[in-house]
């Protein structure tokens, strides 16, 4: 059955998907555009998930990134509740899950991805939840009530996040994490040991350097059972270990992939008019050395929409985006800018235990990345130096009398 043709259909109706519209009309494109989305909500912030949302400091509402007449406003259809299962690129179509066939011009797939699941046994028991979607975290809600001790799987900024907003409503929690510290692949330790010790001092229990064995329960679970033996307690499994990248009818389209789908500066596939954008789609990045990464953050899914609009629109401005990022957890705002990986010495600017300072990562004696807690102006200050690739010498960048702008000019 054959449904419509537009000639853009976004397939992801997440933070990528809705920027590819928005960046569409932006560019003065006036042709037909459509957001299938497999849920059955208007695009929505992801992040407030793990944090505002799950806290209960912010109703769904607020989360929307646009109000639903917004898209009406702008011709740009929503078709809600439906999943891509196959992609014709020959004919420009694709067929969905209820059997429909939408036809395109162009197609801009930003699908991201499904949380990583445990594979141990047990792994498919009741009360055990992903924070992902509006309706996992929904589901994560209606069990608290009459849930009291939380087990969390996995120490990044997902399990971290859930972990504060739980013990703000007074849950107990425990988190598990294999490495031997939290944030171990996104930061260094000066930053993993400042975050371990906060949570510990909001009453977090932390387990590191320990994997999991298998969940324990009947039907719904009643533990988590680690690889040293020991069995913790748990009314709730929250599993934060990761996404797989969501594009199966992509490569089975035919269309290059690794870790994700393999895109060029301009978004685009190895399929022809089909790009690719956000959390599933794999790119050289400048900013890790050339290295095809995926980045999984608001920034760079909006930057990609970005530029995956203006190719369409006949306007191609390679992708060249500073990646950063955020994290809220109590009351600590973590500001991230560049990446970190690769890093050969991490600078401590300013103190921890003041709870506003910064590290400042190097490689090669050029600055590549800045974590800052609480510490605004670093932040600010310190893109510009991330995006020289600036070489300062590791006692001035220590140096919180001296402001990160003005080693740039020195």
């Amino acid at each position: 059955m054959s449904a419509a043709h537009y000639d853009v259909l976004i397939v992801g109706g997440g933070h990528a998907g809705a920027q590819a519209a928005v960046a569409l009309r932006q560019e003065k494109f006036d042709g037909s555009i459509a957001i299938l989305g497999a849920e059955p909500h208007p695009p929505y912030e992801r992040p407030p998930l793990s944090k505002e949302y799950l806290s209960g400091a912010k109703p769904f509402e607020r989360i929307l990134i646009r109000p639903e007449r917004f898209w009406a406003e702008r011709a740009v259809t929503l078709l809600l509740g439906e999943t891509v299962v196959a992609i014709d690129p020959a004919a420009r179509s694709v067929s969905t899950e209820s059997g429909v066939s939408i036809g395109y011009g162009e197609l801009i797939w930003a699908t991201g991805g499904e949380p990583r699941r445990l594979s141990c046994a047990g792994h498919d028991l009741k009360g055990i939840h992903a924070v992902r979607t509006r309706a996992d975290v929904d589901r994560l809600l209606d069990e608290l009530a009459t849930a009291d001790r939380i087990v969390v799987i996995g120490g990044g900024y997902i399990g971290l996040e859930a972990s504060a907003a739980l013990t703000k409503i007074g849950k107990t929690v425990t988190l598990v994490e294999a490495q031997d510290r939290v944030l171990a692949r996104v930061a260094g330790e000066p930053l993993s040991r400042f975050y371990e010790a906060e949570h510990r001092a909001h009453g977090v229990t932390l387990m590191l350097g320990v994997g999991v064995s298998c969940i324990e329960g009947e039907d719904q679970v009643t533990g988590v059972r680690l690889n040293s033996g020991e069995l913790l307690p748990a009314d709730l499994v929250i599993v934060g270990i990761g996404i797989v990248p969501a594009i199966a009818p992509l490569v089975e389209a035919g269309a290059e992939s690794g870790n994700g789908v393999i895109i060029d500066a301009h978004c685009r596939t190895s399929l022809p008019h089909v790009h690719a954008i956000g959390d599933c789609a794999a790119h050289p990045n400048p900013y890790a050395g050339g290295a095809v990464i995926r980045l999984e953050s608001v920034q760079n899914a909006n930057d990609q929409a970005v530029t995956a609009a203006r190719d369409i629109v006949g306007r191609p401005v390679a992708y060249d985006a500073v990646p950063w990022f955020w994290s809220n957890q109590y009351d600590l705002k973590l500001q991230t800018v560049g990446l970190s990986a690769g890093h050969d010495a991490a600078v401590l600017r300013g103190d921890p235990a003041t709870r506003s300072f910064s590290v400042v990562y190097v490689r090669g004696g050029r600055v590549i990345a800045i974590d800052a807690v609480n510490a605004m102006k670093d932040y600010v200050q310190g893109r510009a130096l991330v995006q020289a690739g600036a070489v300062i010498a590791p006692d001035l960048l220590a140096d919180t009398t001296r402001p990160l702008k003005d080693l740039l000019s020195a």
